[in-house]
């Protein structure tokens, strides 16, 4: 376990990527989220590891991604925040209904995160879509419970961020992560 990996967790449009930016900007490291990546990437190459075409290819690449990020953040001086974390592969995947393989439950138990894991709660006021979040309200509160479930189940205690500013949240994860064990 690295504890000085910190995951970022939710639904999709619920201020992660923000948050993370303006920690960035505060001087913390931040890993980038694979699922946006992955889908410009494939979107540019005419492949098919997109959620809209072949999902478990998806999720692979999700967590092929996830641990080079895994690895090459374990190498930096903590903390480090993790835009989503292995784990979500899994929560990705259940959400679909589709079958998780052993390996990615292995590398979820196996490559774990500081407990704490930070969790965004479905925020309507800030919920946007774009080409990459295709996703409407009904799927991202999905999402976020999906993820909630995988989180906790392998044993990781939720700390939920405030409906607040982005300073307001920059803070408030700024003073869990001095606190953090």
């Amino acid at each position: 376990m690295s504890d000085q990996l910190f995951a970022v967790t939710g639904g999709p449009g619920s201020g992660k990527t923000t948050l993370l930016e303006a920690l960035a900007q505060r001087g913390v490291t931040c890993m980038p989220e694979a699922g946006r990546a992955i889908i410009r990437d494939q979107s540019v190459i005419g492949g098919h590891a997109l959620p809209w075409e072949d999902r478990s290819l998806f999720a692979e690449m999700m967590l092929s991604w996830d641990l080079r990020s895994y690895h090459e953040a374990s190498a930096m001086p903590g903390p480090v925040m993790m835009d989503r974390g292995i784990p979500d592969s899994l929560g990705y995947l259940r959400l679909c209904d589709l079958p998780v393989p052993t390996h990615m439950e292995q590398a979820a138990q196996r490559f774990r995160y500081n407990r704490r894991v930070f969790v965004a709660p479905f925020w309507d006021e800030i919920f946007e879509q774009d080409e990459e979040r295709t996703q409407g309200r009904d799927e991202a509160r999905a999402t976020l419970c999906a993820m909630e479930d995988v989180y906790r189940a392998l044993g990781y205690e939720l700390i939920p961020l405030p409906f607040a500013s982005v300073a307001q949240r920059v803070s408030f994860v700024l003073s869990h992560l001095s606190n953090a064990e």
